[in-house]
């Protein structure tokens, strides 16, 4: 059995006195509407090697009840965060040609939700996903890294996560500000976590990624 590839980074002592994380603003946010637009955003993303993804779905509070999710998807290079809402034409033959691309790394956290349902509700099977949540670990310690641990550790930030826009409502036709930068973000700042490790930490992580 081959040996599953860890990386150890340091837990940082004191997030909250860290200095904010530059996340990217609504300039830099595009939310496809048309097939040319996506059609356009497909062309931009495909141009990188490796990418930034989470997706978001309406909560559930009951209990039994299942998630009806995802209802967004979110993509991050470098420069620009993308949002796709489900359900907009589409949408779904974009991010199934973005999520199957076996030359292209989509880096996050927790990923295994995100492929569960990406999988049961749109028919769709990503490749070449990469969870930095299961192959990063404090050193001396079990157990796995979120994101804001990581951005702290890595990149000396502090990333706020709002609970209230985690739990709203992401089946809304339209997004508030905050939950774009929201979702953003998190698809963002986890491509800068990745982007934020050694080279030779990243060259280790991308060969053993299965595609």
């Amino acid at each position: 059995m081959t040996q599953k590839l860890i990386i150890h980074i340091r837990q940082h002592p004191n997030i909250d006195g860290l200095p904010r994380f530059n996340g990217l603003t609504s300039a830099n946010i595009v939310t496809p509407a048309t097939a040319d637009e996506f059609r356009a955003a497909v062309g931009e993303i495909m141009s990188f090697a490796c990418i930034g993804f989470d997706t978001e779905s309406k909560p559930t509070f009951k209990v039994g009840e299942v998630s009806s999710g995802p209802h967004l998807i979110q993509f991050a290079t470098p420069a620009k965060a993308y949002l796709f809402r489900i359900g907009v034409p589409g949408c779904i033959e974009a991010a199934s040609a973005i999520l199957q691309a076996p030359a292209l790394t989509k880096i996050g956290f927790g990923l295994k939700s995100d492929r569960s349902r990406l999988h049961g509700k749109l028919g769709i099977r990503p490749a070449s996903l990469l969870d930095l949540g299961s192959v990063l670990r404090y050193q001396g310690k079990k157990g796995q890294v979120g994101l804001r641990g990581a951005v702290a550790a890595v990149l000396d930030a502090r990333i706020d996560k709002s609970r209230s826009v985690a739990t709203s409502n992401w089946a809304n036709p339209a997004l508030t500000e905050a939950q774009q930068a929201y979702a953003a973000n998190d698809a963002y700042a986890a491509l800068r976590v990745f982007l934020g490790l050694s080279a030779e930490q990243r060259a280790m992580l991308l060969a053993a990624l299965p595609r």
